[in-house]
């Protein structure tokens, strides 16, 4: 049970959580919540989160991309698990995510079901098919819009059944966090990425614009919370104490550790997503 647990990736699932917990406290104030749907969304996410991992584990494995990494050890590159297993590991997460988002399209509009599939096949073709657009360089871009946008506007529509300004600036705030914690990753793997044609966007900027890439999208969350504070909820500036937790994360990038020494940085860039989603949607909750 333990190698499913390292294939899940654990220290990721942060990205799955805040865009949720942030959408549903968009609905806060909205008139006739449905607050089970929240529940459900969050497994959604969660699913999709696990199976993204667990395909990047499998695709990157039998391109042999993996062989070589500083980064936590995947279940098909190192043999712990065969390619197959890995395979139907992610078919059931993105099975689950399906199932769960099936029954809200059913509460709530059928739409979501191209939504859902949309977010199923952008989650598998990030490493695999035959040209997969994490190879070059549009990863950000798929987290940005699932783990963000998505994510955050469908959680407040299920709950509400509307799409507000107000969860769509909270999904902007949710894709920066969830893209630095992909950046943190990707940079530590410059080195054996560019080795094996991996063409990330960490690979394409190079070391030093990744690093300040990683504090830039830090920043745009700060900026992101702030504009939600000013213009919708002035308690959701709670959020902004995230910057607090980010100060040791931003030290060791900067002060360029690279390699296995950035792998404490991906548990703590975790928790800065934890701290400020959780402070921010608990502000925007307050001023619903």
């Amino acid at each position: 049970m333990n190698r499913w647990l390292l294939g899940a990736r654990l220290r990721t699932l942060p990205a799955a959580v805040v865009p949720v917990v942030l959408g549903a406290s968009a609905a806060v104030g909205e008139p006739n919540p449905v607050w089970w749907r929240a529940a459900l969304a969050l497994v959604v996410s969660l699913a999709l989160q696990v199976g993204v991992n667990f395909a990047n584990d499998y695709s990157d494995g039998v391109r042999g991309t993996d062989e070589v990494r500083a980064g936590p050890t995947r279940l098909v590159a190192s043999g712990l698990a065969s390619p197959r297993s890995v395979k139907l590991a992610a078919l059931a997460a993105f099975g689950v995510a399906a199932l769960a988002g099936l029954v809200l399209a059913a509460v709530t509009s059928w739409w979501l079901i191209v939504v859902g599939a949309a977010a199923i096949l952008a989650g598998w073709f990030y490493t695999g098919g035959p040209k997969p657009y994490g190879y070059l360089g549009l990863g950000e871009a798929f987290v940005f819009v699932f783990f963000g946008l998505v994510a955050t506007a469908g959680s407040t529509f299920v709950v509400c059944e509307r799409l507000t300004a107000l969860s769509w600036a909270a999904g902007c705030a949710a894709g920066f966090l969830a893209c630095a914690l992909l950046v943190i990753n990707n940079l530590r793997d410059i080195p054996t990425d560019r080795d094996v044609g991996k063409r990330t966007l960490a690979v394409r900027l190079g070391d030093a614009r990744t690093r300040w890439l990683y504090v830039g999208l830090l920043g745009a969350t700060g900026l992101a919370v702030g504009a939600i504070a000013l213009w919708w909820r002035p308690w959701a500036a709670l959020g902004l104490f995230g910057a607090v937790a980010a100060v040791p994360a931003v030290r060791t990038v900067r002060g360029g550790a690279a390699g296995r020494a950035l792998i404490p940085v991906l548990g703590a860039t975790g928790r800065v997503q934890l701290v400020t989603g959780a402070l921010t949607a608990l502000g925007i909750a307050l001023g619903g």
